[in-house]
């Protein structure tokens, strides 16, 4: 079969011919890949930037994907750390750790989707005790897992969404999608009296944020939960000590380790429903796993997934 091979830490992958894969215990079964969609995840874990990476290479990439195992069945698979992703023609899951899926449906959109969406989705349902009717606010909104968290916010029954980020044209989209307000960093005072925040961002904007909020707050006495999923700003953020002592904010982290994998499974069905039947927007574009070189490093607004 053919795979993407990364042989280490600064290297691109390199589509060549690779072993095929083959069941180590009872538990593993051997599927057809049928899509694996290029994630910040699965570039961090295979580069070593994530702290989820074990750091062994060789290695082929791909965190999850869309599947078909020797009976027929469609699954989205979410891997456990394995040198064998899903980047390859073939690979191996437990089929414990997927979701069975309807046979007609499209295994790019779902691919593109369930990666970052699960971030927002885990984190609002999980992590935090959210209800419906509650304000949230959405830092870095205008990327792929920052559109979805919009979009899953209102789904959730949030009543008022605030989207937040620094481009501009990618910030208007975002009200197509449920955004009630789009604002730029340097408004976040209009944010003040949010419930919720969800934040892709950190570092020194994330930081930079927070004081202007809490100071305009009308009550600096209700809580404020700020919940932290990406660093694409920076991994430390100068947080003010008066941030902690001024008002009721609590700051949680969401992600692998601080939600437990049965967490993440159980929630693969809702979630890929939702994909499914449209109730999430995706932008995903199809790119051939033989093209994984140029893929890696080519800038794009859409999600890509290879196809084998």
């Amino acid at each position: 079969m053919h795979a993407a091979v990364i042989q280490a830490p600064d290297a691109t992958p390199v589509y060549r011919d690779h072993p095929d894969p083959a069941p180590r215990h009872a538990d593993e079964l051997v599927v057809e890949v049928l899509a694996a969609g290029l994630h910040h995840l699965t570039r961090g874990k295979a580069t070593g930037a994530h702290y989820s990476g074990d750091g062994v290479y060789p290695l082929v990439p791909g965190v999850d994907g869309v599947v078909r195992d020797e009976e027929g069945n469609v699954r989205y698979v979410v891997l456990d750390d394995t040198p064998l992703g899903t980047f390859a023609d073939r690979t191996l899951i437990d089929p414990r750790r997927s979701v069975i899926l309807p046979g007609d449906i499209d295994p790019v959109r779902i691919a593109a989707a369930m990666n970052p969406a699960m971030s927002s989705w885990v984190a609002l349902r999980r992590r935090i005790d959210f209800h419906a009717g509650q304000r949230v606010l959405v830092l870095g909104a205008t990327g792929n897992a920052g559109r979805m968290a919009v979009q899953i916010a209102k789904l959730f029954g949030a009543a008022r969404v605030l989207a937040a980020g620094r481009d501009t044209t990618r910030l208007k989209a975002l009200t197509e999608l449920g955004a009630d307000e789009t604002i730029t960093f340097d408004q976040v005072a209009r944010a003040a009296d949010v419930d919720v925040v969800i934040d892709y961002v950190w570092g020194e904007p994330a930081a930079g944020a927070m004081i202007p909020m809490l100071t305009a707050r009308a009550d600096r006495a209700a809580p404020l939960t700020w919940i932290q999923i990406g660093s694409m700003a920076g991994p430390a953020a100068p947080i003010p000590s008066v941030a902690l002592r001024s008002a009721r904010l609590r700051i949680v982290g969401s992600g692998i380790g601080s939600v437990p994998a049965r967490d993440f499974l159980a929630e693969l069905p809702e979630l890929a429903s939702a994909v499914a039947t449209g109730a999430i927007d995706v932008r995903a574009r199809a790119v051939p796993l033989a093209e994984v070189a140029r893929a890696w490093t080519a800038g794009t607004d859409e999600r890509v997934v290879l196809v084998p």
